[in-house]
């Protein structure tokens, strides 16, 4: 059983100012790993609700659907350990309105875009984030095995991401 998550990469700043929101994982899957805020779909949410929904309730910053930009959809085969086996959605947002607030789950802090720090993340993110941060839009699947490492991936990159129909929902 694959679930779907949502995941956003609050931007602010310019240029060689620019930094990236990260929270240290303080539960569950990943925990203690720095991590863009997100989380699981519930009901019917489209993987746009449920980004702006987890963004709040992990963070306190208020999004608009209109301020999210498509990075990725990113399936998560553990190999080892299929109950874990998600879909992720990435999105980047520059536009938000209040200041991230440490909750139960995140510790959130800004990073340097030249400095993310890919040793602390997960094992992909070094793989895939650089690249859709530059505009082109993933499609992937990466398997992680029992050590949360990547064990194989296929990637697929368009140039495109504003135009993936139906992904904002």
């Amino acid at each position: 059983m694959v679930f779907d998550v949502s995941v956003v990469y609050l931007v602010r700043g310019e240029g060689r100012d620019q930094q990236v929101l990260l929270g240290e994982k303080l539960t569950g899957l990943g925990l203690g790993k720095l991590v863009g805020p997100g989380g699981k779909s519930e009901g019917a949410e489209t993987p746009a609700e449920t980004a702006v929904r987890e963004v709040w309730e992990e963070v306190g910053v208020h999004l608009e659907l209109a301020d999210l930009t498509p990075l990725a959809v990113i399936d998560y085969p553990f190999i080892d350990r299929p109950a874990l086996s998600q879909r992720s959605h990435a999105f980047m947002a520059s536009t938000f309105r209040g200041e991230p607030q440490s909750s139960s789950e995140l510790k959130p802090g800004w990073w340097d875009m030249e400095h993310i720090p890919f040793d602390r993340m997960w094992s992909d993110a070094r793989l895939w984030l650089p690249r859709a941060f530059g505009g082109e839009f993933l499609r992937a699947t990466f398997e992680i095995g029992l050590d949360n490492s990547v064990v194989s991936e296929a990637t697929t990159w368009s140039h495109s991401a504003g135009t993936n129909p139906g992904f904002l929902g």
